[in-house]
């Protein structure tokens, strides 16, 4: 697109091949956590909107203003937003419901006890679906947390519980 739209400036800028393959790797490397739809929306947004041939930083602030523009943070934001909730998920709020459940789908555990090296490309991944969804139109909603029984039972008498204990062995052939 940007060969066709900006010709002379593409040519002139990229005329080694090598240079063109070690640009090409910079641009995959940097906007490889956006979709390519979303990368192409923002492409379509430089093209319309300037007459020179983008920067990789303005490809990057056209891409995440798209998810802004629909509420939802960055996806290293969306990430610190997750990392750093209180228990429990469901009761907090949130910037959007895109960052809870992609939170919940990389495990809130998991998030907690490992690396960020470890964890934000597993984050990101779920996050980048959910920002898919909500691009295409899609809706997001946190469930509501479960509520309690409505019957709580008493706990077992000592009794009860040896003998359940004793039931069980027997079963188990203990």
């Amino acid at each position: 697109m940007f060969r066709l739209n900006y010709h002379n400036q593409y040519y002139s800028a990229y005329s080694e091949g090598e240079q063109l393959n070690q640009i090409k790797k910079l641009w995959l490397e940097s906007l490889g956590k956006f979709s390519s739809e979303q990368v192409l929306r923002a492409a379509k947004r430089c093209v319309e909107t300037s007459e020179y041939l983008p920067a990789l930083s303005k490809m990057l602030t056209f891409c995440n203003e798209q998810l802004s523009e629909l509420g939802l943070p960055a996806p290293r934001e969306a990430f610190i937003e997750a990392c750093l909730a209180a228990s429990p998920k469901s009761a907090q709020v949130w910037s959007h419901a895109a960052v809870y459940l992609a939170g919940r789908d990389s495990d809130w555990f998991f998030l907690a006890n490992n690396t960020e090296g470890i964890t934000r490309p597993v984050f990101e991944r779920h996050y980048q679906q959910y920002c898919q969804r909500v691009l295409a139109g899609g809706t997001l909603t946190i469930p509501a947390p479960e509520a309690l029984p409505a019957h709580i039972s008493a706990p077992l008498s000592r009794n009860q519980q040896k003998a359940a204990l004793k039931k069980m062995r027997e079963e188990l052939d203990i």
